[in-house]
């Protein structure tokens, strides 16, 4: 028997902001709490490839990236310890769908409160008002500690 099909599991979005890595903080110690297991998603998505001007551009080469990007991440937000227990998935798409999608049958999903994009005065980021709306699960949203 696989032993992570029988252990809740903890989605986490992952986008490189500050409030990002609270919640993959926040999700990583509730997961311990609980005795689950955390998928830290990132999502890839090539701006303009949906207009007649969209840039040529190498999708290998942006995923690859981003998986990169997100293996660092994970390690300097958790040490490489931690980011040893921490499944990750880099999925093309919109944030919020995917997510959405990563969040089906989890215990929780947990955001960061705003991400890297919109306006700074904006109490939630797009994408944690979308996923708080139509998640299947109960969903977290953790802001970033000012500094």
């Amino acid at each position: 028997m696989d032993r992570d099909a029988v252990l809740p599991r903890v989605v986490v979005g992952v986008d490189g902001s500050s409030s990002s890595y609270a919640a993959l903080r926040w999700a990583v110690h509730y997961a311990g709490l609980v005795g689950a297991t955390v998928d830290a998603v990132a999502v890839w998505e090539l701006p303009g490839l949906y207009g007649w001007s969209a840039p040529a551009v190498d999708m290998d080469v942006d995923e690859e990236e981003t998986r990169q990007r997100m293996h660092k991440e994970l390690t300097d937000v958790l040490g490489a310890d931690a980011a040893g227990t921490v499944r990750s998935l880099v999925v093309h798409g919109n944030a919020a769908d995917v997510l959405l999608r990563a969040a089906e049958g989890a215990e929780v999903l947990v955001v960061g409160g705003r991400g890297r994009g919109g306006f700074a005065a904006a109490l939630l980021g797009s994408v944690s008002q979308h996923v708080a709306q139509h998640a299947s699960c109960p969903v977290v949203i953790v802001r970033a500690q000012k500094e």
